[in-house]
């Protein structure tokens, strides 16, 4: 399974990376805007934006994408390593549950 992680600071990626791969995510993690984003998301199965590290513009692009290949956003207001953690708990109860799910989180509901 892969995950797009959006946001968070660039000193904790390689955390990020390890958290994800310890659940069996690929991940791929952009702290800043990059040209490379729009034609990067690819199609992960779920994407978490960490919204008060991200710039509007590149919360935009990325959930106009999501919007367009139906993969569920994951939106968490920390960065830090427990709200990574929690957002990873929520992807793994809605993956392929979503309808059961109860969160309202993501945006396939």
């Amino acid at each position: 399974m892969s995950l797009l992680v959006i946001g968070g600071h660039e000193r904790m990626e390689k955390d990020y990376y390890k958290l994800a791969k310890n659940r069996g995510y690929k991940t791929k993690v952009y702290t800043t805007m990059s040209s490379q984003v729009k034609n990067s998301i690819g199609s992960p199965d779920a994407i978490v934006i960490m919204t008060s590290t991200v710039s509007h513009k590149l919360s935009r692009i990325v959930e106009s994408q999501a919007k367009k290949m139906n993969i569920p956003i994951f939106r968490h207001k920390n960065s830090s390593k427990v709200a990574f953690n929690e957002c990873l708990e929520e992807i793994d109860v809605c993956l392929g549950n979503c309808v059961n799910c109860g969160k309202n989180k993501c945006n396939k509901n």
